[in-house]
């Protein structure tokens, strides 16, 4: 008899999940927030990400939701901006764009090694760093850009891309305190 595998979480996948919140909790790390959408589901969680200082995003309060896959941790859990971000790595809807949100293997386009990519060492904290240091790059991965438009300002138009990511952090803002 064959096994297959299944897409329902199991409760070693809740287990890690609340372990890694349970954490986060008590160790709280600079630069962001994490907590369940709903307490009764740890496969979905609610981020705010603190603009980082002295980056275009300083001051800034951008929402994410990170969305676990039933097969957590083999497969990377998806981090997408509910708050309207502007960067060559995020796409228009708000997904995140980072090697090691990634799927495990090696790329077929050849833009990542294989250690750059999801490994199931990786934990909330690491993915959330990765995304803050993404935020803080001078130079954001224009090679293989999620959002074409911003990458191209980037290159043609570096003055307009910066004041477009301040005007969007300050109203990022704005809202929190709504």
């Amino acid at each position: 008899m064959s096994s297959t595998s299944t897409s329902i979480p199991t409760a070693s996948n809740t287990l890690l999940l609340r372990r890694q919140l349970a954490e986060l909790t008590k160790h709280p790390v600079e630069g962001f927030s994490a907590g369940l959408v709903d307490d009764n589901n740890f496969f979905e969680w609610e981020i705010l990400i603190i603009g980082p200082p002295d980056t275009l995003y300083e001051g800034g309060f951008f929402k994410a939701r990170l969305s676990f896959p039933p097969e957590f941790p083999l497969l990377p859990p998806k981090m997408r901006f509910t708050t309207e971000m502007w960067h060559p790595n995020i796409y228009a809807d708000g997904t995140v764009c980072v090697s090691i949100l990634h799927a495990p293997g090696d790329d077929q386009y050849g833009y990542e090694d294989a250690g750059e990519r999801w490994m199931p060492v990786h934990t909330v904290e690491s993915i959330l760093i990765s995304v803050i240091s993404l935020l803080s790059s001078d130079t954001p991965n224009l090679d293989s850009p999620a959002n074409v438009d911003a990458a191209k300002e980037v290159r043609t138009d570096l003055a307009g891309y910066k004041k477009k990511v301040r005007r969007l952090a300050r109203r990022s803002a704005e809202e929190a305190y709504d």
